[in-house]
C-alpha cells in the first residue's frame, strides 16, 4: 500500500499517463504526467526556499485548481496548513503562529491580511502566479529569496502532510497533524466504498481549506485514478452549467449545499436529463430525510450520506451504492476504520445500545500536538473518543442519536463557541457572554448568543454583531443576540450551551412565526419597493413590509444568497449574505443598497471626466 503522497502521483503518472487529473470550467486537463511534473517542479522551488520535510507551509488561497495542485505540491515534500481566506487579521495571527508556519503562500496581487501578519512575524510570503492559458492547476510559485539548489526529499509516511484546526470546547482550537499515511489510507477507504474508478469525475464545491473538499473530492478521485472539476467555490448560479460542461459523475457537498441546489433545480431539468450523474455523496453535517428524497427523486441517483470528522482524515462511515441497503436515518456501515460504542470509559456497550461513538485505524491520529489535557480526554483503551452519541444496529450499520459536544455545527462549519464569548466580552457594554448553537431548518445549527450588559451600559443586537464581524469571519458573527439579566445555569452553577436554545425558548418555527411581531410599513422609496418585490418571491410570502425582519420571516442563509444573487443580476450590487443578519429589514438594507449605487455612479463619473480629459 502506498503511504505517502508522492508515491500516489508517481503511480498514477506511471499507470495512466495521459489521463486527466485536474481541471476546472473552462480550463484545459492536467494530465497524471504533467501533474507529477508540476508538483515535483514545485517542490524542488520550495527545497531551494529552505522548506524541508515536516515544515509547515500555510496556504491561503481561492476555490480553483491552483490550490488543489498548491496543496499536493507542499504535502508532497513538506506540511501543508490551508487557512480559510475570510479569517480577519486576528485569526491569521494566532492560526500563522500557532501552526509556527515556516512561510505563507498567497496569490499574487493578494490584499489578504495575512499577508501583514506574515511580515510582522517575519514569516516569508511566497506568491503564487498562475498561469490561465495553460492546463488547470499550472503556476509559478514567487519567493523573495532563495537558499540555493538542493535535492528534493519527498516526505516518508509517518511524516505529517497536512495540519487542521479543529475547534474544543474552549476558544483555543486544537492542533490535528495528519500524517502521510493518515491520508492515504483515508482516501483508499473513501475511494471504495465509493466505487470509484479512472472513469469517474468529481465536481468539487468544497473549500480546499476544508478536510471534506481535500480528502473526499480531492484525493479519493486520484487514489481511484479519476479526475477533479476544482469549481471556484460554490456558486449556486454557476452550478448546473458547470455539470453541463464538465459532465461529472458525482458531487460531494453539505446539506446546505444541497439545498441550495434543489432550489434551482426546476429551471435545470434539461441539464440534469442530458448530463446524468453516478450518484451524489453528502458529509459534515446531517443530511434530512426530506432533502435526500428530493435530491434522489430530481436526480434519479442515490444519495449517499457519510459520517466524518478532521480526526479521522474525514470518513468514518458511509452509506453503501445499491444494490446494498442505504436504511434511513443511518450514517452507514464503518469504511476501513474500526467503530465502537462505549457506555462509559473503556467498558463497550452491548449490541444496539447507545452510548459514545469510538474509532480507531490507519486513517485517526495519534494525538493532537501539543495539547496533553486533550490527549487525555480523547483516548480511552486505544480508541479516539469522536464525541457524538450514538449506535449500532445488527447489521453493524451507524445511526447517531445526538451530540455530546457543545461545538455549534452549522451547516458543516465548525465553530467553537468560546471563542465567540471572548470576542463579545471584547465589547465595553458586555458584562457577561454565552454562545450557543439554536435550530435553523437549513443548516442544523446556527449561532445566537445570550449576553448580559454592564451596568449604566446599552448596546443593540445590530451593534454587537457589528463588534463580533470586526473581529471573526463573517460566519461565525451570531444570528441572534439575546439579552439578558442573567446567564442560565445548570444544577452545578455552571453555563450550559447544551440545550440553552431550548430553555430560552428559542426555536425555528418559533422565529418563522415571529413575523408578526412588527408593524406593517409600506416601502416609500423605489429602491424600497424593489426590494420588497424580491422578498416576496424568495420567501414566497405577501406580507412583507419594510420594518420585517428578514430572520423574523423565515429568513436564512441559503435564501439570503438567493437575494443576493437577485441583486447582483438586477442592479449590479454585490451583498454579503451576513449584511442580512446585521442589517435584516428593508429599510435597512435599502440604505445600503442606495449607498452602493450611489457609489458606482460616482465612478462612473469620474470614469467618464478622465476620457473627457
Amino acid at each position: 500500500m502506498i503511504a505517502h503522497l508522492h508515491g500516489l502521483l508517481e503511480h498514477c503518472a506511471n499507470a495512466i499517463p495521459d489521463a486527466a487529473a485536474i481541471t476546472a470550467p473552462g480550463r484545459k486537463p492536467l494530465t497524471y504526467q504533467h501533474l507529477l511534473i508540476e508538483i515535483e517542479k514545485n517542490a524542488g522551488a520550495l527545497t531551494n526556499m529552505g522548506i524541508r520535510r515536516n515544515e509547515r507551509v500555510a496556504l491561503v488561497l481561492p476555490n480553483g485548481p491552483e490550490t488543489a495542485t498548491a496543496f499536493l505540491s507542499v504535502s508532497a515534500c513538506a506540511t501543508s496548513a490551508p487557512l480559510n481566506p475570510g479569517y480577519r487579521t486576528e485569526e491569521f495571527d494566532f492560526y500563522l503562529s500557532d501552526l509556527k508556519a515556516k512561510a505563507l503562500i498567497v496569490p499574487s496581487g493578494s490584499d489578504s491580511p495575512a499577508i501583514i501578519v506574515a511580515k510582522r512575524r517575519d514569516i516569508p510570503v511566497i506568491e503564487l502566479i498562475a498561469n490561465k492559458d495553460r492546463e488547470a492547476g499550472v503556476f509559478e510559485l514567487m519567493c523573495p529569496f532563495s537558499c540555493g539548489s538542493a535535492p528534493v526529499e519527498y516526505a516518508h509516511p509517518e511524516d505529517t502532510a497536512l495540519v487542521l484546526h479543529t475547534s474544543g470546547t474552549t476558544s483555543r482550537p486544537k492542533i490535528v497533524p495528519l500524517s502521510q499515511a493518515n491520508i492515504c489510507s483515508s482516501a483508499r477507504n473513501i475511494s471504495a466504498s465509493l466505487g470509484l474508478s479512472s472513469r469517474d469525475r468529481c465536481l468539487n464545491i468544497m473549500p480546499l481549506f476544508h478536510v471534506h473538499g481535500l480528502m473526499a473530492a480531492l484525493l479519493a478521485s486520484i487514489t481511484a485514478g479519476g479526475s477533479v472539476v476544482c469549481a471556484a467555490g460554490f456558486v449556486a448560479t454557476e452550478f448546473f452549467q458547470w455539470i453541463r460542461e464538465c459532465r461529472p459523475t458525482w458531487y460531494t457537498a453539505v446539506p446546505t449545499m444541497h439545498q441550495s441546489v434543489l432550489m434551482r433545480a426546476p429551471e435545470n431539468r434539461d441539464i440534469i436529463a442530458e448530463s446524468p450523474l453516478r450518484f451524489i455523496r453528502s458529509c459534515s453535517s446531517s443530511l434530512s430525510s426530506k432533502t435526500m428524497m428530493d435530491l434522489e427523486e430530481v436526480f434519479r441517483v442515490p444519495v449517499i450520506q457519510a459520517y466524518g470528522m478532521t480526526e479521522a482524515s474525514h470518513q468514518i462511515a458511509s452509506n453503501p451504492l445499491p444494490p446494498a441497503a442505504r436504511k434511513p436515518g443511518s450514517v452507514g456501515l464503518p469504511t476501513g476504520t474500526s467503530i465502537a460504542i462505549m457506555a462509559e470509559p473503556g467498558v463497550m456497550a452491548p449490541e444496539g445500545q447507545p452510548g459514545e461513538i469510538v474509532i480507531k485505524g490507519e486513517n485517526v491520529i495519534k494525538s493532537y500536538e501539543d495539547n496533553p489535557e486533550s490527549n487525555r480526554n480523547a483516548f480511552a483503551g486505544g480508541w479516539f473518543r469522536t464525541g457524538d452519541q450514538g449506535y449500532l444496529d445488527k447489521d453493524g450499520y451507524l445511526f447517531i442519536s445526538s451530540r455530546i459536544k457543545e461545538i455549534i455545527n452549522r451547516g458543516g462549519e465548525k465553530i467553537s463557541p468560546g471563542e465567540i464569548d471572548e470576542a463579545l466580552l471584547e465589547h465595553p457594554a458586555v458584562s457577561q457572554a454565552l454562545t450557543f448553537a439554536m435550530p435553523d431548518p437549513q443548516l442544523g445549527e446556527e449561532i445566537a448568543a445570550a449576553v448580559v450588559l454592564a451596568a449604566n451600559t446599552s448596546a443593540s443586537e445590530k451593534e454587537l454583531q457589528d463588534f463580533v464581524a470586526a473581529r471573526l469571519a463573517d460566519f461565525k458573527v451570531p444570528r441572534r443576540v439575546l439579552f439578558a439579566n442573567e446567564i442560565p445555569k445548570g444544577p452545578t452553577g455552571k453555563p450550559q450551551r447544551i440545550g440553552l436554545a431550548k430553555v430560552l425558548g428559542i426555536s425555528s418555527a418559533g422565529i418563522q412565526q415571529a413575523a408578526t411581531r412588527a408593524v406593517y410599513q409600506a416601502p416609500r422609496t423605489e429602491v424600497e419597493e424593489f426590494l420588497v418585490q424580491i422578498w416576496k418571491d424568495v420567501l414566497r410570502r405577501e406580507d412583507v413590509g419594510i420594518a420585517h425582519s428578514f430572520i423574523e420571516l423565515g429568513g436564512d442563509s441559503i435564501l439570503a444568497a438567493r437575494i443576493v444573487s437577485r441583486l447582483r443580476e438586477a442592479l449590479k450590487v454585490e451583498l454579503a449574505v451576513p449584511d442580512f443578519f446585521r442589517s435584516p429589514t428593508i429599510e435597512a438594507m435599502a440604505e445600503i443598497v442606495e449607498t452602493k449605487l450611489l457609489e458606482s455612479i460616482d465612478q462612473l463619473e469620474t470614469h467618464q471626466e478622465k476620457i473627457q480629459k
